[in-house]
């Protein structure tokens, strides 16, 4: 499988190595500086890159007839302008907040837990994300999307950094050193607190869980979700 790799950043340069483990070639190495020569010959493309650059990378793939597996965070303003250039372009598209194996099993751990404790008025949610301190976003992808997972089966109606008012997620954000990705969602009553906890050790997790969506997707049209990748459905 030939792979365009938008976005050489450190977490790129992770994919290069495991796809090129896995057997498969690198047509195309992207970063500010480069254009997007070789895109064509992809099979696939995986855009780990900015939030500034994600819509030109993601809508040149769908132009260039390219399936596209997107980790960039902090664009999903533009998702469903993209969703529907993938659908004009009967193109293949997935877009996850975190592309990790442990983490996707995590988001179903989430919103399984979330069904059961909406029955427990007792118990109020709140979550903490510690992070890398050269991470763009707050609060990160991952913790939206958890926050997500629990206002989807639960009367929370959204999130906030802020102090929260009523049914809001309150989610703490940290940037600390070099840690690749924390995420805890915790239960709390004045009795005790039932706690959820992910732990990335490195970014080989990250990558790898992309280069397996990129396999997975090729030959395929529409849009998907790592649920689709790994069955969870």
């Amino acid at each position: 499988m030939k792979i365009a790799l938008l976005g050489y950043g450190k977490m790129g340069q992770v994919i290069e190595i495991i796809a090129l483990e896995r057997g498969h070639e690198i047509v195309l190495k992207k970063d500010e500086n480069n254009t997007f020569d070789g895109l064509s010959n992809a099979d696939v493309a995986i855009d780990f890159s900015v939030p500034t650059a994600a819509v030109s990378n993601i809508s040149s793939c769908f132009h260039a007839n390219v399936p596209v597996i997107s980790g960039t965070t902090g664009w999903l303003e533009h998702y469903d302008e993209m969703a529907a250039l993938c659908t004009a372009k009967n193109g293949g598209f997935i877009s996850s907040s975190n592309f990790s194996l442990g983490v996707n099993i995590f988001f179903e751990l989430n919103e399984y837990l979330a069904k059961i404790m909406s029955k427990f008025d007792s118990y109020s949610v709140d979550m903490e994300e510690i992070h890398h301190t050269q991470k763009l976003d707050a609060p990160s992808g991952t913790a939206i999307s958890l926050a997500k997972g629990v206002i989807e089966n639960s009367s929370y109606t959204n999130w906030t950094l802020e102090k929260p008012e009523t049914n809001q997620i309150h989610i703490e954000a940290k940037r600390i050193g070099t840690v690749p990705g924390t995420h805890t969602v915790t239960y709390n009553s004045v009795v005790d607190a039932i706690e959820i906890k992910h732990t990335a050790h490195n970014r080989e997790g990250f990558a790898l869980g992309a280069v397996i969506a990129a396999e997975w997707i090729v030959g395929k049209q529409g849009i998907f979700t790592m649920k689709d990748v790994l069955n969870l459905k």
